[in-house]
């Protein structure tokens, strides 16, 4: 009974190095899996020049980008995503470009509020909109109107928006509020202060993502990346597909998120030599209970007894 009890304890364990060891089968089955991604979309112009096409062909072809990311983050459950489309610095590109791209952000919220609302999305705009046109301000007053019930997906789109914009705006409102004696300046805490960021209620992002291959931040979410796992890849935003997608958020899913904090971990040097000391002892039990067993032992004694007829010394 005793040798029975080890062994399947041994088989017990063997099961949970197993199913440690087992990769998910889908990227569905990942987990965990993050609550909020942000994604600083980046590469529209360099694929349109590899290709021959113009610039505005490549922010163009973006948008499908943007469309079957939409669309996988549905399909994985997950919450919210931040789109970086134009930031308070892209002012500065070509006069054409620019007009190109309002020209797109007026076609969106104009032609895409209705299909957002029947999937279920929320949009929110982030960002200081007084410097757009009272064409686009009015059309992104109507669309974030009309899905603010939605719970499938946040879907937060920063235009005119920069990182240092948010924290500085966030510090005046504050300031003001001290001044008028509505809050004291003791009672300023981080929770206080990213209740006047852009992104107020709004968890901060768990993955961000930034393609073509560059490494910066681009003063995109300066205040809620603090802690966010960073995920660069070199494919251009317009190629960037489901399987691109997946493999981030696969990546996502091996990190360690410490949060400043510690913790004993075992190396896989440990983690292997472990394994293989239970798959020996595995192996071990398995031959004490074969070789221990009533049967087994009967056959020792019979096999060991004198024969009829054979003479010992």
């Amino acid at each position: 009974m005793v040798a029975k009890l080890k062994l399947w304890s041994a088989k017990l364990r063997a099961l949970t190095i197993l199913s440690r060891q087992q990769a998910p089968t889908s990227i569905a089955d990942l987990s965990p899996k993050p609550h909020h991604i942000a994604v600083i979309m980046d590469g529209n112009g360099r694929w349109a020049n590899s290709k021959g096409l113009t610039r505005v062909a490549g922010h163009k072809r973006g948008v499908d980008a943007v469309k079957n990311l939409i669309k996988n983050c549905i399909k994985n459950d997950i919450k919210v995503l931040s789109l970086f489309a134009f930031s308070s610095e892209n002012w500065g590109r070509p006069e054409s470009e620019v007009q190109a791209l309002m020209e797109l952000l007026t076609n969106a919220l104009d032609t895409q509020t209705k299909k957002l609302d029947e999937n279920g999305i929320q949009l929110r705009l982030l960002g200081d909109l007084s410097r757009f046109n009272k064409k686009i301000q009015e059309l992104a007053s109507k669309a974030q109107t009309a899905t603010q019930d939605n719970q499938s997906l946040i879907l937060n789109v920063a235009i005119n928006y920069g990182g240092r914009w948010d924290i500085l705006q966030a510090t005046k409102a504050i300031s003001a509020k001290v001044v008028s004696g509505e809050i004291a300046a003791d009672q300023i805490d981080e929770a206080v202060f990213e209740q006047h960021l852009a992104t107020a209620d709004i968890p901060d992002p768990d993955l961000l993502i930034r393609t073509s291959g560059e490494y910066r931040v681009s003063n995109f979410l300066l205040w809620q990346t603090a802690y966010s796992e960073f995920y660069f890849s070199d494919v251009l935003w317009p190629d960037f597909d489901e399987q691109a997608f997946n493999q981030a958020l696969l990546t996502y899913t091996n990190r360690d998120r410490r949060f400043g904090g510690a913790k004993d971990k075992p190396s896989a040097a440990k983690v292997q030599e472990s394994d293989e000391q239970h798959s020996r002892q595995y192996a071990h039990d398995e031959f004490d209970e074969k070789h221990s067993s009533p049967d087994r032992i009967a056959e020792s004694q019979t096999d060991s007894a004198p024969k009829e007829g054979v003479k010992h010394a």
